[in-house]
């Protein structure tokens, strides 16, 4: 398996994301036991965002029938995320791409984590839409990425500074992060996020996670 090499991946992802992403390996655990509860023992399922492998990992060790596509566009994460998966990469199959590219299906559900706050709105519209087309009907959709409401956008943004502060990150860094957000994410309220999970076809919206600046739903497709 090899990929068209991508900048802007960091080797240290994991270890990074850890420190920025309160509760990351529990939020894992309970993506498997969300998926679990609604998702065939043999499903397939489709992880997009998933440089790195964290979350197809986790997946991996929750059912061991689960067959798993992921989906990024760094292919330097694609590579880190065969080594995270180790023995447990034949479960995965790794496409380099955006959701366009993803095989289209069906699956028995789909993960999308910490990849949404990156899409404009009608972007982020259209990604989870495509998501939906590519799900059986009541599968499963696990988002988690920040989200909080616009106008309290400095006071949670200072908050997730002191969190990563305190987790060990320099305080220049965490502040310089807390502006590129700032400046650059087109972050939505979570009133926002719902309403556009519902746009996209999904019923049954229940938030399952929030931990400072990141939301969490669980939501399945009509």
């Amino acid at each position: 398996m090899s990929f068209t090499n991508t900048p802007g991946a960091s080797d240290d992802y994991a270890e990074r994301v850890a420190r920025h992403v309160p509760g990351l390996r529990d939020l894992h655990r309970m993506i498997g036991l969300l998926m679990a509860e609604l998702t065939p023992d043999d499903g397939r399922l489709l992880v997009l965002g998933a440089g790195g492998g964290l979350e197809l990992k986790a997946l991996a060790e929750t059912r061991p029938g689960w067959r798993l596509d992921g989906v990024d566009p760094s292919a330097d994460m694609l590579r880190q995320a065969i080594a995270t998966l180790g023995d447990l990469a034949p479960r995965a199959a790794l496409h380099q791409g955006y959701i366009d590219d993803a095989p289209e299906g069906p699956f028995d559900g789909a993960t999308c984590l910490l990849t949404l706050h990156f899409l404009a709105a009608p972007e982020r519209l259209r990604t989870v839409r495509e998501i939906s087309r590519r799900l059986k009907p009541g599968a499963p959709f696990i988002a988690v990425h920040h989200s909080f409401p616009p106008e309290r956008r400095d006071a949670w943004l200072a908050r997730n500074a002191a969190f990563v502060t305190a987790a060990g990150v320099p305080a220049e860094q965490a502040q310089n992060g807390m502006r590129a957000m700032r400046d650059k994410l087109p972050v939505l309220a979570p009133q926002a996020d719902e309403a556009i999970l519902r746009e996209a076809g999904f019923t049954d919206i229940e938030r399952f996670y929030a931990a400072l600046t990141f939301q969490g739903w669980l939501c399945r497709k009509t």
